[in-house]
C-alpha cells in the first residue's frame, strides 16, 4: 500500500473505467490479511494510483466524542451535550495508511472550499477539523461516519488485485455506505449481486 493523498490522485482529465464511487468487497482469495472480509469505499481512482476508505472495520477503544475531545474541538463537559446526530457517528479503522489522521465519508449535502472532494452525486469527503466543528455544533453533513487512515494503492495495484481476484467492485448505494451495521455490510454488499457469502466462504450449508 502506498502513502498518498486525495490531492496526488486527482485528475482532471480522467479516462472512463475508473471506480471512483464503488465498493470494493475482498474476496476470499485476498492476499493482504489487513483487508479480508473488508468492504472499501474507493474515493480516487486514476492513472496514477488509488485511495479508498474501509467502511466495515471499527476503531476499537475510541468514540466520536471522545476524538473530538482530543482533537480539542469540544471540551469534556460538552462531550454529553453533543447533538444526537454527532454521537451516533461511527469511529472506523480506514486503513493502514496514516493511521492518526481521521477522514469523513458524508453526505452532498455539506461542502467546505477547497476541503471537501466530491467523490459523486451523493458522497463527499473531507479530511479537515472544520467539519469535526460543524458536527459537533449541529451544522454538519445529515450522513457520516469518521475513519482513521486510509487504503492506498499505487498507479496499477488496484488493478492488478482486481484481476487476480482479490476483489468484487459494487455499486455503492448511500443507504449501505452510511448504516451503522458494520458486521453486515460485507454480506449485504455481496447480495447486491447475487452472490451468496456462504458459497463465497465455503460455508454452504451452514446458513
Amino acid at each position: 500500500m502506498k502513502h498518498m493523498t486525495t490531492e496526488s490522485i486527482r485528475s482532471p482529465d480522467k479516462d472512463e473505467g475508473y471506480l471512483d464511487g464503488q465498493l470494493l468487497v475482498a474476496m476470499p482469495g485476498m492476499s493482504d490479511s489487513r483487508f479480508a472480509r473488508s468492504v472499501v469505499y474507493v474515493c480516487a481512482h486514476s492513472p496514477d494510483g488509488a485511495m479508498g476508505i474501509v467502511v466495515n472495520q471499527r476503531a476499537r477503544k475510541v468514540s466520536f466524542s471522545d476524538l473530538l475531545v482530543q482533537l480539542d474541538v469540544i471540551g469534556p463537559e460538552e462531550a454529553i451535550r453533543l447533538p444526537s446526530r454527532a454521537g451516533a457517528i461511527q469511529v472506523l479503522k480506514g486503513g493502514p495508511v496514516e493511521t492518526g489522521r481521521g477522514f469523513v465519508l458524508h453526505s452532498a449535502d455539506f461542502f467546505i472550499d477547497n476541503s471537501t472532494l466530491p467523490i459523486n452525486e451523493g458522497i463527499s469527503l473531507t479530511a479537515t477539523v472544520d467539519i469535526l466543528r460543524a458536527i459537533a455544533r449541529g451544522d454538519g453533513p445529515d450522513q457520516a461516519m469518521l475513519a482513521l487512515g486510509y487504503a492506498g494503492w499505487s498507479p496499477g495495484q488496484l488493478e492488478e488485485e482486481i484481476q487476480q481476484n482479490g476483489w468484487l467492485t459494487v455499486p455503492a448505494e448511500p443507504s449501505l455506505l452510511f448504516d451503522n451495521d458494520l458486521e453486515g455490510k460485507y454480506s449485504r454488499a455481496l447480495r447486491t449481486l447475487g452472490i451468496d457469502p456462504a458459497m463465497l466462504s465455503g460455508e454452504a450449508g451452514h446458513a
